[in-house]
């Protein structure tokens, strides 16, 4: 995709929420090299620093380290005051921060008289509400702070929804309910928001490969595929997990005013995993 295409993105302020992880590190890189101005904000301090340096090294411009936790407005408020004097007004929110954890998730796919221990009713109810306040509070949250700069400017607003908001996958209660969720918020905000010109998406990465989904797709012993992991390769047409690189694009697309009309969706990014029934 040609720069010029993009020029509308030139000098906009955009900030990236998880900013230190795989995904919203990746974006922060891209996006940088069409001319955003970028703020990535992490909850831990040495990892943002070091996103942050590594960054600024490899694309020779200065990338803001914020330090803040998607689920402390007060940080959130602290953050946005430090992103408005050394960058200026939002322009643009990607909200990359979130994930699973194991606590979270059932060791089976299917409850039994023999395995309630290792199905919905042996889950972790402190694991489930830190899964699913990560990524839904840790997607509002920082809209209800870091949003406020658009109001009488318009802006752009995106979302990371998932595979498991279309079809909830097994183990991942959760996850998929949070998704879920930040889906449907999308939507809602989308409409809310159209009249004062700030536009809402979302994208819906499909299987990236991840610290946070390792455990479940890749055997730590052998590093062969687990069977959860054959069977998303089986259901995924082009038939490989996702990188990174491959969000870019439409990422791109729904912040630059080439989607100035859209609004309100979640686009999957998923090598036809959603679009597959299976036959």
């Amino acid at each position: 995709m040609s720069n010029s295409i993009l020029k509308d993105l030139e000098n906009k302020i955009c900030v990236i929420t998880g900013g230190g992880g795989v995904i919203g590190s990746h974006l922060a890189l891209e996006l940088s090299r069409y001319g955003l101005k970028i703020a990535i904000i992490d909850y831990k301090k040495d990892r943002c620093d070091t996103c942050a340096d590594r960054l600024s090294r490899e694309i020779g411009k200065k990338i803001t380290c914020i330090v803040a936790n998607v689920l402390n407005k007060e940080e959130l408020i602290e953050g946005k005051k430090e992103i408005n004097s050394i960058l200026g007004k939002i322009d643009i929110l990607i909200n990359t921060a979130g994930g699973n954890a194991p606590e979270a998730s059932t060791a089976t796919e299917f409850a039994s008289s023999e395995n309630i221990a290792q199905s919905f009713f042996g889950l972790d109810m402190k694991g489930f509400q830190s899964v699913f306040d990560l990524n839904l509070m840790g997607t509002l949250l920082p809209i209800t702070v870091l949003a406020e700069d658009m109001i009488g400017r318009g802006g752009v607003i995106l979302n990371v929804s998932s595979m498991s908001a279309f079809k909830p996958l097994t183990k991942v209660p959760a996850y998929s309910a949070s998704k879920s969720a930040i889906s449907n918020l999308t939507q809602w905000l989308a409409v809310h928001f159209a009249k004062i010109n700030i536009r809402v998406n979302a994208i819906a990465p499909g299987f990236l490969v991840t610290k946070q989904n390792r455990f479940l797709l890749i055997d730590e012993k052998t590093n062969e595929l687990t069977e959860r992991g054959k069977k998303i390769i089986t259901h995924t047409p082009m038939e490989r997990f996702g990188n990174p690189e491959d969000l870019a694009g439409t990422v791109l697309f729904l912040i630059s005013d080439m989607s100035e009309f859209v609004t309100g969706t979640v686009i999957p990014v998923d090598g036809g995993f959603n679009a597959y029934p299976g036959v």
